[in-house]
């Protein structure tokens, strides 16, 4: 499936939106301008080229010259590449094959690591500010207890399959049943040297 026009205007705009506007971010930008980074998505048909300039950037679907950096991934891989501290792992792991300059994947994955990326400041000029920023919170707080819930009914269904179901054995019953092997095991040898006695008599 290749990038239609919509798709690479939303990239653009949101990126846009969240490494340009900050001023803040102007040195690390300015490391990138006149780049050209190609992103090779593997759920793609298409490549997704990303053109730096001094005041914004340019995401393209086709792009007829050479590019300074191709990364190969899948998109899966994309929201790690907002930590620096993973890009080596992910290369090293083959999550992430680069081609080209790998200076310029480091600088942009450097930006993405400094971006401050709030729902807030897409929302803001469709909703005015404070529409936006309670949204955003809600959204936040959503998640916060989205995965709460997760955690919990992990905890429940461990507590269902021990106590309820008694699909899977408590610890204290793991460690009584080890016990007992360890005692039987005991056993077995104490009686095994005394049949070993009797015999050599």
């Amino acid at each position: 499936m290749p990038f239609t026009p919509l798709i690479t205007a939303g990239i653009e705009g949101v990126l846009n939106t969240f490494l340009y506007r900050e001023p803040a971010l102007k040195g690390p930008r300015q490391r990138l301008q006149g780049k050209v980074l190609r992103v090779v998505l593997k759920e793609f048909s298409a490549p997704l080229v990303l053109s730096f300039s001094e005041k914004q950037l340019d995401v393209l679907s086709q792009w007829e010259g050479e590019a300074d950096c191709s990364v190969i991934t899948r998109l899966s891989v994309l929201p790690k590449l907002q930590d620096r501290q993973q890009l080596t792992s992910l290369i090293r792991s083959g999550e992430l094959e680069v081609q080209g300059d790998l200076q310029v994947v480091q600088n942009f994955v450097a930006l993405l690591d400094l971006a401050e990326f709030d729902p807030a400041e897409l929302l803001a000029p469709y909703t005015g500010d404070i529409a936006a920023e309670g949204i955003s919170k809600v959204v936040r707080r959503g998640g916060s207890l989205l995965k709460k819930s997760v955690i919990r009914n992990q905890q429940y269904l461990a507590e269902a399959l021990t106590e309820e179901w008694r699909v899977a054995p408590g610890r204290l019953e793991v460690a009584w049943f080890s016990e007992e092997i360890s005692a039987i095991e005991r056993s077995v040898e104490a009686l095994t040297k005394r049949l070993n006695k009797l015999e050599g008599k």
